[in-house]
């Protein structure tokens, strides 16, 4: 209620112009990752069914690509749907999977896609996805694979274990092949076999998590060990560009040493 008030009395809009003026001439994070996280309990609170919340989530998410575009962030990394999510209740996760296929063909025909040249990429064990819903990132990402502008990176059957495992047994593979020694792994490496090694800035400068829970949850675990961190009390549907404007000012007032 105190928040549609004051979005009446335009109190926001002010606000978001005078946060504006505070970050627009100090560096802004080149890649922003997001723990898109409270749309259950949205949805619970605003009386509907648990999976609908991800619906509007699905939606801010638009939004948050639009804002993330005119702030000229170069990657975005979205964490949507983890490997731990497929033990929630199977109609909500086949919820959750004919929503990714939506949205994902809305991406296909997003103008904003291809005018910015914005790259897209599910990373996570894709191959635990439906076969319908595999065939469509396999066509998005075919669409977009030339791009090199903007990068829209979407964690779908995600998690950090899983991600270090996998680049650890593609290692393991080629050693055993015969492609590489022991000796030659180096953090390098084992970067170029993350799953984010496709993108030129793989570690974020700054992660946000939403609905005011405050831990990483596996999310991109050897890629986070210098990122800055940014928690807030609100859930992902009630998102706005505020917030972010907020995150990214607490960004800039951090010094950044990387352990100099």
């Amino acid at each position: 209620m105190l928040r549609t008030i004051l979005s009446l009395l335009g109190i926001y809009k002010i606000y978001e112009k005078w946060l504006w003026h505070q970050i627009k001439n100090q560096s802004k994070p080149e890649h922003i990752a997001i723990i898109l996280d409270g749309n259950r309990r949205w949805a619970q609170e605003s009386g509907l069914e648990p999976w609908m919340g991800h619906y509007y989530g699905a939606d801010k998410t638009k939004d948050v690509l639009k804002w993330c575009l005119d702030l000229d962030v170069k990657s975005i990394t979205l964490y949507a749907f983890s490997t731990e999510n497929f033990q929630r209740p199977q109609k909500e996760v086949e919820k959750l999977m004919e929503l990714f296929k939506e949205k994902l063909q809305e991406i296909l025909e997003s103008e904003e896609i291809h005018k910015y040249k914005v790259r897209v990429k599910v990373i996570g064990r894709v191959n635990l996805l439906p076969q319908s819903l595999q065939a469509m990132i396999r066509e998005v990402e075919e669409k977009t694979k030339d791009y090199d502008e903007r990068f829209l990176n979407l964690a779908i059957a995600y998690g950090g274990r899983a991600e270090i495992v996998d680049a650890t047994r593609k290692i393991a593979q080629k050693v055993v092949a015969g492609e590489l020694s022991p000796e030659e792994i180096n953090e390098e490496v084992f970067e170029q076999h993350l799953y984010t090694a496709f993108l030129p800035k793989q570690d974020p400068d700054l992660i946000i998590r939403t609905s005011g829970e405050e831990r990483l949850s596996g999310f991109l675990l050897y890629q986070s060990a210098y990122s800055e961190l940014c928690f807030l009390d609100v859930y992902w549907p009630e998102f706005r560009r505020i917030d972010l404007l907020r995150a990214i000012r607490t960004f800039q007032k951090r010094k950044r040493r990387f352990g100099k």
